[in-house]
């Protein structure tokens, strides 16, 4: 079950609303199931009633208090069950009404003095508590933290009443776009709100940006209306954002500050993930210096390890710069599976920020070769690409996993989503590559062939069966011939791939390999590179960002 709680200062106004058809001529039967003393006009079932008399006895005791009664008098509650629930019955729905009210302080059990109330349905699946906040000692009530108790109480009555357990969040979600703001959206004919194309452009601006004087370069780049606010010492103290033609009634644009698109989008959150830092050691392994997307490549691949080992507050900075890979990647990725890494992005967003504060120092390594590789040319060679989305993917698996065990239960329902999506893009970026694999694979000798089938039987014996028989055998038959070629020992390599997560789901344990075995290869071949060899970024390199800064504000985004 939701709640939503809100307030008001016309009490004849929201019972109109209530009584009344609906936006859409949704209301069906509104009537009372519930009111203090059970003795309300009920205007629904009562046709002497009237909505000026229900009124009337609700703001008796505000009309009481005068001065003393707040502005803002009415109380509104929302209660709605899932869809999947089954209808409750009046007498239920009644129960939960009272229930809720004790809660928050509107009315406790047994008050005699409690606030005056009413619960309306006019629908199956939901009612609406309406209180006037005056008691009978023409006190106001103590109602603080309303939604917080509201919510836990929900949480009860789904048990007991053997209905939906809604996932429940830790108060770090950026907030929901207003019914207005949808109605807005949708008058206009955009499929998302302001808030939310900017909260998307914002985070993608953040990833991209080496500090926070380029961080709003590229949102001026990208269309954005920009205010920075400054202290009288002329340090920055905030910004707003404002998309171009969005206004109010009054022809102005509609700002949002940044804390107000996500709770880690605010300025000093920003800035302390642009903090500047020194760069990387210089004592690098012998051989070719890895690319950026080498790189992050590497990083996505320590992520599960790093999230088993480290401390939370390691572990949620390293979260957070997947966040930031998976918000730059729509940026520079081919446009065939540009919109499944967009909604991975969109997906993983809940899941980036927690209650535990990142320690942000410990991954800013990682941090300078996503922000590289918007700098750079995507790969020519799809295989690489693949490869990045094969590593991203088993980190946002093990973010789900970190999450779930610590009973954050939005963030890890949200990374659960994200795989789905990364899933579909990380299927669409293997087709090309893999075939010219599988090409290779199909000039193998039978021999060598079947010398590759015994490393397999040798490495992996409970899977060897499924695998040799699967379309892509023969693409990882000569993934593992390269191997030798280089100098390495197939068979660990092999066992190693396979110890990964997520290799019960895949559809071709061949293919998932295929990438795996390539990654490990090109590590061994190139040397391993620490988090901390990720290059600094050249200065005045925001050039090529502001390229991709138009496409900031088409991306959509999504809870």
């Amino acid at each position: 079950m939701i709640a939503k709680i809100g307030s008001g200062a016309d009490t004849r106004g929201v019972l109109r609303y209530l009584y009344g058809p609906g936006r859409a001529n949704e209301h069906i039967d509104p009537h009372l199931v519930a009111s203090w003393d059970g003795f309300a006009p009920d205007p629904g079932r009562d046709e002497t009633a009237t909505l000026a008399q229900l009124a009337a006895v609700l703001d008796l005791r505000v009309k009481q208090a005068g001065d003393r009664a707040p502005d803002q008098h009415v109380w509104h509650c929302s209660v709605r069950a899932a869809p999947e629930d089954r209808i409750l019955t009046d007498g239920e729905w009644a129960v939960i009404a009272r229930r809720v009210l004790n809660a928050t302080g509107i009315a406790p059990a047994g008050d005699p003095d409690a606030c005056r109330w009413v619960a309306v349905r006019h629908a199956d699946d939901h009612i609406h508590i309406v209180a006037t906040k005056v008691r009978g000692d023409l006190r106001q009530p103590r109602n603080w933290n309303d939604y917080p108790r509201a919510d836990k109480e929900l949480a009860a009555i789904e048990k007991e009443y053997g209905l939906r357990q809604v996932i429940r969040g830790d108060h770090t979600a950026a907030k929901r776009p207003t019914r207005a703001e949808q109605e807005k959206a949708r008058r206009s004919g955009h499929a998302v709100t302001p808030r939310e194309r900017l909260r998307t452009t914002v985070r993608t601006a953040v990833a991209a940006a080496t500090d926070t004087k380029e961080f709003f370069t590229i949102l001026r780049g990208a269309g954005v209306l920009v205010d920075i606010q400054h202290f009288p010492s002329g340090d920055i103290r905030g910004y707003k954002v404002a998309l171009g033609g969005d206004t109010n009634k009054d022809g102005e644009p509609v700002w949002f500050s940044g804390s107000a698109l996500a709770p880690d989008l605010s300025y000093p959150k920003i800035s302390e993930r642009l903090a500047p830092t020194g760069p990387g050691p210089t004592d690098r392994p012998p051989g070719r210096r890895r690319t950026a997307w080498q790189q992050v490549t590497d990083a996505a691949t320590r992520i599960p390890d790093i999230l088993d080992e480290a401390d939370d507050a390691v572990a949620q900075a390293h979260i957070t710069v997947l966040a930031e890979t998976l918000d730059a990647l729509p940026l520079i990725a081919p446009a065939n599976y540009k919109p499944q890494l967009a909604q991975a992005a969109a997906a993983f967003e809940r899941a980036s920020r927690s209650r535990i504060r990142a320690r942000h120092q410990q991954a800013q390594a990682t941090r300078r070769a996503i922000k590289a590789i918007v700098r750079e040319p995507a790969p020519k060679d799809g295989a690489l690409i693949a490869i990045l989305l094969d590593a991203l993917l088993l980190a946002v698996v093990a973010a789900q996993h970190w999450h779930r065990t610590r009973h954050h239960d939005q963030q890890a329902e949200a990374a659960h989503q994200a795989a789905e999506h990364l899933r579909a893009a990380y299927l669409a970026a293997t087709v090309q590559p893999l075939t010219v694999i599988h090409e290779r694979g199909l000039r193998l000798g039978v021999s060598v062939a079947q010398q590759q089938a015994a490393i397999v039987h040798q490495a992996l014996p409970d899977l060897a069966g499924q695998i040799v028989a699967e379309p892509g055998w023969l693409a990882l038959a000569a993934t593992l011939a390269d191997a030798q070629t280089v100098g390495l020992d197939p068979a660990p390599l092999l066992a190693q791939a396979a110890r990964h997560r997520e290799l019960d789901t895949a559809t071709s344990i061949s293919d998932v390999l295929t990438w795996r075995l390539n990654r490990l290869i090109g590590m061994a071949g190139e040397g391993p590179t620490h988090p901390d060899s990720a290059g600094t970024i050249r200065p005045g390199s925001s050039t090529a960002v502001l390229g991709h800064s138009r496409q900031l504000g088409s991306r959509r985004s999504g809870r």
